[in-house]
């Protein structure tokens, strides 16, 4: 079984986590950070500019700034808000 994850930002998406759609159910597809009563907290915000807030937090994880980079730039273009 795949993990499910946000389509925004990537993060492991959990019941606890999900947005909300307008109707006030769970999103299946995105997190509470990105997404809040069916739209995007953020609907400017670019890939790159997701990028860069989700650097520091996979460094608070361990990793490299670089490689974290490296990791989002490869993944984020697949999820749903970016194609």
């Amino acid at each position: 079984m795949s993990e499910k994850l946000c389509q925004s930002c990537a993060m492991p998406l959990t019941e606890e986590l999900s947005g909300t759609e307008q109707n006030g159910a769970k999103s299946e597809e995105y997190c509470l950070y990105c997404y809040e009563q069916g739209a995007f907290k953020q609907p400017e915000l670019t890939m790159e500019q997701m990028i860069e807030i989700c650097i520091p937090f996979m460094q608070q994880s361990g990793m490299e700034a670089k490689q974290a980079r490296h990791l989002l730039q490869e993944f984020l273009p697949k999820l749903k808000r970016w194609q």
